[in-house]
């Protein structure tokens, strides 16, 4: 059994301690652990597929560098994220004209669901992924501080406390603004959607990313 593959069950505690003690190439089992959480994250900023794989890598790197001062107050998710965010406003402040925002300020009241109940399975798989692209546009057209509290929580499974402390805003607007972007996305879309489906990270994007960040680390 591989090292990697054996250290895959392991908390991330018990990882960034072996990291730490010299073992570097652990680093790939983090990456690939929160490719999908960071991802998210990024889109739901509102950089394109590629601006957000080069700052997934800066957080990864950052991140990286940062190890030592990891005091496992919050989850390591949480602290990642938060690394993560800060990466996302300083690209933005740099390469604003890059961003890939939506020029419309609210969501088609018009727009009819796209599911009916007698599907094959084939069509039902078809739909799905439709339906992903749809919930997409729509959360590109909320407002950031709405999109991205929907992604925290929504997406990447992160509960009002870790959304609360990622974002430095009190539990309270963690709540509301969640509810806001939950109205804005209508109820049909809210109902029928699959996190998954959302911001898809394919596996050869992950390997990717998991290359071009320990190739930057054995560079060091």
């Amino acid at each position: 059994m591989s090292k990697i593959k054996q250290f895959e069950q392991y908390t991330d505690q018990e990882i960034i301690s072996n990291i730490l003690s010299g073992e570097i190439a652990l680093y790939e089992i983090i990456i690939r652990r929160y490719n999908g959480s960071l991802f998210k994250t990024g889109r739901s900023y509102g950089f394109n597929h590629f601006d957000t794989e080069d700052v997934m890598q800066e957080t990864y790197i950052s991140a990286y560098t940062n190890l030592g001062k990891f005091e496992n107050r919050s989850s390591f998710k949480t602290w990642l994220v938060k690394i993560m965010l800060n990466e996302c406003y300083q690209k933005k402040q740099k390469f604003s004209s890059r961003l890939e925002l939506s020029a419309e300020n609210h969501l088609q009241e018009n727009v009819k669901p796209m599911f009916t109940q007698n599907h094959s399975t084939a069509d039902k798989t078809l739909l799905n992924k439709e339906l992903g692209h749809v919930i997409e546009n729509a959360l590109q057209q909320l407002p950031e501080e709405y999109r991205v509290v929907f992604s925290l929580r929504e997406l990447n499974q992160m509960s009002i406390a870790e959304t609360s402390e990622a974002l430095n805003i009190s539990e309270s607007n963690v709540k509301v603004r969640l509810n806001r972007a939950k109205t804005m996305l209508r109820n049909q879309i809210h109902n029928m959607y699959s996190p998954e489906d959302i911001f898809e990270f394919n596996l050869i994007y992950c390997d990717r990313i998991v290359e071009n960040v320990m190739k930057r680390l054995q560079q060091k």
